[in-house]
């Protein structure tokens, strides 16, 4: 794994070693890994909040639910990618909910009293995992506000400079995005259509702005993106 931004895969840190130490055959008392298949669930909305999951394969789907019952996504998770950290600043009950997009999703686990713990005995990994809740809570709002004041094609075309900025890897002029959003995913986040999300990205790719494959999506030059 390779990204721009030592927030989302703590490189420096290393939380595989931290939160998944069976994978480095360390302590395991406090830690367990678990699989899910698609479209299971990890955690529902009011299920007591006393865990904090990191992404060891597969992809994980966050939202929550409008009184009405609609469905809003809040982000689409990849391997290496922690959820449920709001449990580390007092939130008691779930207010949203983590559901596996593949099968053989694999989870690590670790109760919250133990991070907490090791937290503050390890200052770099404490400074990471709160820098990372201060960048979601600014993304949701950023979301908002697209989401209120730009149109559809403005909030793709972020949502895709947003992705290349935290999980790009430069080339030259050109940024490689390893691929795990479909269409659905994309106008999920962006609060659009499957058809406008498959509109748009064919109209990019037939002015050469970008090029994308299941894979992977290549922007030719963050900056042709307008």
């Amino acid at each position: 794994m390779s990204t721009n931004s030592s927030l989302w895969y703590f490189e420096n840190v290393d939380l595989y070693k931290i939160l998944c130490p069976h994978l480095v055959a360390a302590d395991q008392r406090h830690n367990d890994k678990k699989f899910y298949n698609k479209n299971d669930f990890i955690y529902f909305p009011n299920d007591y909040s006393s865990t904090i999951y990191l992404i060891a394969g597969g992809r994980v789907k966050v939202g929550s639910y409008t009184n009405e019952g609609n469905e809003i996504v809040k982000s689409i998770l990849g391997e290496g990618d922690i959820f449920g950290e709001l449990a580390l600043i007092g939130e008691d009950k779930r207010n949203d909910f983590a559901q596996a997009l593949d099968d053989n999703t694999a989870i690590c686990r670790m109760d919250i009293a133990h991070l907490q713990q090791l937290m503050l005995n390890n200052k770099p990994l404490s400074l990471k995992i709160y820098k990372l809740i201060g960048l979601r809570v600014r993304k949701l709002e950023r979301k908002i506000e697209l989401m209120v004041f730009k149109d559809a094609r403005t909030r793709i075309i972020e949502f895709l400079k947003e992705l290349a900025e935290e999980r790009g890897k430069k080339a030259g002029f050109e940024t490689v995005i390893r691929n795990h959003y479909t269409h659905k995913d994309i106008a999920s986040l962006t609060a659009t259509s499957r058809q406008t999300v498959t509109t748009i990205l064919n109209e990019l790719k037939e002015k050469n702005i970008i090029n994308f494959n299941r894979r992977q999506i290549l922007i030719r030059d963050i900056n042709l993106l307008k």
